[in-house]
């Protein structure tokens, strides 16, 4: 997803003032309780002598609330908001852009780490509707991604690092901020209802933070998510599903984009060593667990449209084949640009065809909408001015010109 940030003149000037949407600044040896769960906040309140029913307090005024100063907290009595005061702090990660799009669409660019640190980005996607009721926010879990998919501009930048539990739910807890700014504390809400980890990064490479911070996301203590309204997308880690599994009960979407082995490999190159056959296998798992199917239901699919590679009748039906016992709702996805890359996106009625052909075969199938490109914050874009420290883009770059000039000499 490599861009340069854009300032178009659709972009709201003040939004790039980024000041207000800080919390308060503190030392760094203090303890971050951003990404502290109930039952760890629990076990710090015994261990510095207080009551663990203060966990539940506290967790409301973060995640509810969007209190960063413990002095606000009003039904913690003053010694204790004096010792937090001296030990912790609530610390979301610094924004260094932020973004809103005319069609509603808002993206984040955080730094994360020391110094200069790198950056990562979050997008926030409104309802289509004009309610505007349902907003999803599509979040990162890595700086970079290790798997390297051919049509993602996120995966030739390299991978850099794992992100913490706060800096995971400091997202989340970010965009919540964004709408309650100027929100007396007693009458803010939570505005975003959906969350993706479909951000930069492949989230089950990073199991534990990830685990921790969606388990926030469902905690009624702190966003009372609905585990559908909470979906972790993977590229296909297949023993990792399956912990998952163990672990927690949310939404589950495979990253497909491809119906065979031979062109899978090509284009999310992870297949080679799960392929196929065995990630469906793991997906059949994880919505039958404990004989349950309908706990979990389905699983999505996503499928980035190609043109002239992925999307032909042919792709369509290997695809009702492949997902036949797999109970799962499928969406399509335009392709979008970014630098050098060597695909195209299918023309709407190419994707139209294919759908049918899906719907035809009783598979619930949708499109997906492209929203807030005119602020790179399209699906498939996300990297900002994350630094290529692997150099996997100069790479990249360079072959694709190579490529080119291949097709140039050969007429």
């Amino acid at each position: 997803m490599a861009h340069d940030v854009v300032r178009s003149s659709l972009v709201d000037e003040q939004s790039s003032d980024t000041t207000s949407t800080q919390p308060v600044q503190h030392s760094t040896q203090k303890i971050n309780l951003l990404g502290m769960s109930r039952a760890n906040l629990e076990r710090f309140f015994e261990e510095i002598g207080e009551k663990k029913f203060r966990a539940g307090q506290i967790i409301k005024w973060i995640h509810q609330y969007f209190v960063t100063d413990f002095a606000q907290m009003s039904n913690i009595s003053g010694k204790l908001r004096e010792k937090l005061q001296q030990r912790c702090e609530i610390k979301a990660p610094e924004v260094v852009h932020r973004h809103y799009s005319k069609d509603g669409t808002r993206k984040w660019v955080f730094r994360v780490g020391e110094g200069a640190g790198s950056l990562v980005e979050t997008v926030l996607i409104p309802a289509d509707d004009k309610s505007g009721a349902r907003k999803t926010l599509c979040i990162s879990s890595q700086v970079g991604c290790a798997l390297d998919c051919s049509f993602c501009s996120t995966g030739k930048q390299g991978f850099q690092r794992d992100l913490s539990t706060d800096e995971i739910i400091g997202q989340l807890w970010i965009a919540n901020q964004s709408y309650m700014e100027d929100v007396d504390i007693p009458e803010r809400t939570r505005s975003v209802t959906n969350v993706v980890m479909m951000g930069m990064g492949e989230p089950l490479l990073n199991f534990k933070p990830v685990v921790e911070s969606m388990s926030l996301m469902l905690d009624d203590f702190a966003y009372g998510m609905s585990k559908r309204r909470v979906t972790l997308s993977t590229s296909g880690i297949v023993p990792m599903i399956d912990k998952l599994s163990e672990e927690l009960d949310v939404a589950l979407a495979i990253s497909l984009h491809a119906p065979n082995d031979e062109l899978r490999n090509e284009l999310v190159p992870i297949n080679k060593k799960y392929p196929l056959q065995q990630l469906i296998s793991a997906a059949q798992r994880y919505i039958r667990k404990d004989g349950n199917e309908s706990a979990r239901k389905h699983v999505t699919i996503e499928y980035v449209m190609l043109e002239g590679v992925n999307d032909q009748d042919i792709h369509a039906q290997q695809m009702v084949r492949l997902l036949k016992d797999l109970p799962s709702k499928i969406n399509l996805i335009p392709f979008n640009p970014f630098p050098h890359a060597p695909y195209g996106r299918s023309s709407r009625n190419r994707i139209m065809t294919f759908q049918k052909i899906l719907s035809d075969a009783g598979f619930v199938c949708t499109i997906r909408q492209t929203r807030g490109d005119d602020i790179d914050a399209a699906c498939g874009q996300l990297v900002g001015q994350v630094a290529d420290r692997t150099r996997r883009a100069e790479q990249w770059k360079k072959k694709v010109a190579q490529q080119n000039e291949i097709v140039r000499s050969q007429g």
